[in-house]
């Protein structure tokens, strides 16, 4: 699985274009973050009153529903862009240099070509479920309270296509690093090993102390 990971940076373009799309990727995982943070309250709300007045929050699963895909996609990117994600490497680990860049090199293109599809895949159900002429622009809705479910399912393929950029980049990130023969190459993750974990950590704790 991965471990703690870190991004470097210079003021070269793949950089430049690192740290833009960061920041909307820094975005959209907070509409995530908000979208776990809204749940909570609507589970307060609606237990509140189911207890209290007998009267819970009406369209409680169906607004559940419809925040899903903020929780489940719109992170996907961020996570990708710090390692993040959870991998089996016990052979990836062994290797270093032009080794591991290529075979980076060639999982990052392989998931690029499975986003691709799905992207593609998720905007042809989005669009079954979008119609201009429609009331609400919309085919579909919730069982319960009738809520447009077009919005949701845009929200796949927008967060696909945020990560495929991300994965376009970190395809450039490896292979400049398996043609250069680069140590340190800017844009993607370098897993970091347990001393250097343990260093970053004690840098951030004695960070937060002297703050």
């Amino acid at each position: 699985m991965a471990g703690q990971a870190s991004v470097l940076e210079d003021l070269s373009l793949l950089s430049r274009l690192d740290r833009s799309l960061l920041t909307i990727e820094r975005f959209l995982a907070l509409l995530s973050g908000l979208a776990v943070f809204s749940l909570m309250v609507l589970a307060v709300v609606s237990v509140g009153g189911r207890n209290a007045f007998n009267a819970p929050l009406p369209g409680y699963v169906d607004w559940i529903e419809q925040a899903m895909p903020l929780i489940a996609f719109m992170g996907i990117a961020y996570v990708q862009r710090d390692g993040g994600h959870i991998r089996m490497d016990l052979v990836v680990s062994k290797l270093s240099g032009r080794a591991l860049w290529f075979f980076e090199l060639l999982s990052v293109t392989l998931i690029l070509l499975l986003m691709m599809a799905l992207v593609w895949g998720s905007w042809e159900h989005f669009l079954r479920a979008f119609d201009f002429n429609a009331p609400l622009w919309s085919r579909d809705s919730s069982i319960d309270i009738g809520i447009p479910i077009w919005p949701a399912k845009l929200l796949a393929p927008v967060a696909f296509a945020v990560l495929c950029l991300r994965l376009m980049l970190q395809i450039w990130g490896y292979g400049r690093a398996l043609v250069l023969g680069l140590e340190s190459p800017v844009a993607v993750p370098l897993i970091q090993d347990v001393a250097a974990q343990a260093a970053a950590e004690a840098e951030q704790l004695e960070g937060h102390d002297n703050g």
